[in-house]
């Protein structure tokens, strides 16, 4: 039996998706059927896997966390064994770009950042779009608790400071 290579990112894309679909044809009754469809769905898969969990035991469940489906379904189901912080943490690692973690308010589900590269002053802010919503896809499977990421400017780069000596006055002789 081979399995479907699953992108968890995507695939919970693509239920936020159809349920969007769902919700703006303003049919209340369909919408209200498939949120609930989705979390029957959710409750049944969560229960099977937690028993997987307790018979498997934290040894064999620990060797498989490296696998992202994995890592995301059992974060999804609260049956990931490393606390929210240790999830976070290893999302940011996965960063192609390096970044400060300020804070997580679990109360909101705020995930608080600042780019660790000094802002450079090039003007290139569009960049923070793209920064956060890579922060979004690398948190959405591991810590699934981040609801929103805040990315705080990066402290500007410090002047450049040129010492050196002038080149000598030409001297004049009358």
């Amino acid at each position: 039996m081979s399995a479907a290579v699953i992108d968890a990112r995507q695939a919970g894309r693509r239920v936020e998706e159809v349920l969007d679909r769902l919700a703006a044809s303003g049919d209340r009754q369909a919408c209200a059927a498939a949120e609930e469809l989705v979390r029957v769905l959710m409750d049944f898969y969560g229960a099977g896997l937690a028993r997987i969990v307790e018979r498997l035991g934290t040894g064999p469940v620990a060797r498989m966390l490296g696998d992202d489906l994995v890592a995301g379904l059992l974060a999804l189901h609260d049956l990931h064994p490393d606390d929210v912080d240790t999830r976070i943490a290893r999302a940011l690692e996965s960063l192609p770009d390096p970044v400060e973690l300020i804070g997580f308010d679990e109360a909101t589900g705020t995930l608080r950042l600042r780019s660790a590269a000094p802002a450079t002053g090039c003007g290139c802010a569009g960049n923070a779009e793209a920064a956060r919503r890579s922060v979004e896809d690398a948190v959405a499977c591991l810590a699934p608790e981040v609801t929103a990421v805040e990315l705080v400017p990066a402290a500007p780069a410090p002047a450049l400071l040129q010492i050196g000596t002038r080149p000598p006055t030409p001297v004049r002789v009358p």
